[in-house]
């Protein structure tokens, strides 16, 4: 796959980790941040050939890109890049969730997701939801040789979804499985409300499996 991958917010654990595991794999990555700065640095430490940038510079050099900022600056980012991101595919991994004394929860936008959101917003780009309930401690961890988990791809576009999909293919363990479309975004990004939750109990870094696929 001859693409270059940026990750928006490429410094938070998940960002880093979808990273680190793409490069892995061969792919061209390009980790962006609001301080290009902080970019070549945790990209310096991430190593395999990843590079630096501002967010609006990945953007730019990329041809497939992921959002995996907090939701709280979700919006915002996405309307200062709706020209770097015209035309091309966009794979948004954000959850808006809520924490309290009782654990997580699901918080649901205003356009009905996320992944919703961003397509609202950048209208000139094919909006993808994906990779929301990956556990960014296991895509960190260099002893974790497979993810053993099923990600649910969806969207709108079919080239799209299977492009996004063979992404997933690319890291050890996973599965991309299509979930329909992108109105169905908002059920994915709160299971990770639910799988928090697990964890917490279960002391583990659980994810999902579709079965009889």
């Amino acid at each position: 796959m001859d693409l270059t991958l940026a990750v928006l917010g490429g410094t938070g654990p998940q960002g880093r980790g979808l990273a680190a595991r793409f490069a892995q794999a061969g792919m061209a990555v390009v980790l962006g941040s609001r301080e290009a700065s902080r970019a070549a640095e945790v990209a310096e430490g991430l190593g395999h050939g990843i590079t630096g940038a501002s967010n609006a510079e990945a953007a730019s050099r990329a041809d497939v890109v992921i959002v995996a900022v907090p939701y709280a600056g979700h919006s915002e980012l996405l309307g200062s890049l709706v020209a770097e991101l015209a035309g091309k595919v966009v794979v948004d991994c954000v959850n808006p969730l809520g924490f309290d004394k009782q654990g997580a929860f699901a918080i649901r936008p205003e356009a009905g997701s996320a992944a919703e959101e961003a397509a609202s917003i950048l209208v000139d780009s094919t909006v993808v939801g994906a990779f929301h309930n990956v556990s960014a401690v296991l895509l960190e961890d260099p002893e974790v040789t497979s993810l053993d988990t099923d990600v649910l791809v969806l969207g709108d576009v079919r080239e799209a979804t299977d492009l996004v999909q063979e992404l997933c293919a690319k890291l050890p363990g996973v599965r991309g499985i299509f979930g329909g479309r992108l109105r169905n975004a908002f059920q994915v990004e709160a299971l990770t409300a639910n799988l928090i939750s697990v964890n917490r109990r279960y002391k583990a870094h659980a994810g999902i499996r579709i079965t009889d696929v």
